[in-house]
């Protein structure tokens, strides 16, 4: 059992090297950074894990060393990953889409109003061909989930915003398993107007809120 000492050198150790990945990923001149920051975090996640099995000092110092090689390892390949299928995606999709990497996962965000029209469900051609780009990426870094959630602003009811939501979701991840992804590695989502990421106050607001955010978790 860990004792209330080993608990707090744990926390205390993953505290101190999660602050240092934060460090690292808010440098914009490391291209490697995400990658970095996942190793970091890992290495931290790791050695606490170590220092939670020992029961004397010995165990421990072995355990977090262990632990730390071991996340290190673990953490820094999976940021490898999304690093190069970032560069990947930004490349191939150009300003179509926003990308963000956030060292755990990619979110590639597409806005409803080139995919859609008002009030359907019904996939125009505008983002087809992304939707295409996006799948071979998937294809080609086969080891994730993928969340595919579907966003409406406050215009209708919530109800019928919840389902325009959902079938619009459907209507992506269609395209994406027509493509190739495989169906079991995707879910779709729709949250309706439940999370705005701009006011619903005015036109351009609204705009933003409308979208499909498409995210893409590697499998540890």
């Amino acid at each position: 059992m860990m004792t209330l000492s080993k608990m707090s050198f744990a926390v205390a150790l993953s505290g101190v090297l999660v602050l240092s990945a934060c460090e690292t990923v808010t440098d914009p001149n490391n291209p490697n950074r995400n990658a970095q920051t996942a190793a970091i975090v890992g290495a931290g996640l790791g050695a606490a894990i170590g220092i939670a099995r020992g029961d004397d000092a010995g165990e421990r110092n072995r355990g977090a060393i262990v632990g730390a090689l071991i996340g290190a390892g673990v953490g820094g390949g999976l940021g490898t990953l999304l690093d190069r299928q970032e560069a990947e995606l930004r490349q191939e999709m150009g300003s179509s889409a926003q990308i963000v990497n956030t060292g755990s996962q990619l979110i590639v965000t597409l806005p409803q109003d080139i995919l859609f029209d008002t009030g359907s469900s019904a996939l125009t051609g505008g983002l087809r061909n992304d939707l295409n780009t996006l799948a071979g990426s998937m294809n080609r870094f086969p080891n994730s989930t993928v969340n595919v959630i579907g966003h409406t602003d406050w215009d209708g009811s919530a109800a019928f915003n919840q389902d325009l939501s959902a079938r619009r979701a459907q209507a992506v991840s269609a395209v994406l398993i027509q493509s190739g992804v495989a169906p079991n590695r995707i879910r779709s989502i729709g949250r309706g107007e439940d999370a705005p990421i701009a006011t619903n106050l005015n036109e351009e607001g609204k705009r933003q809120n409308r979208r499909v955010e498409i995210t893409i978790t590697p499998n540890v």
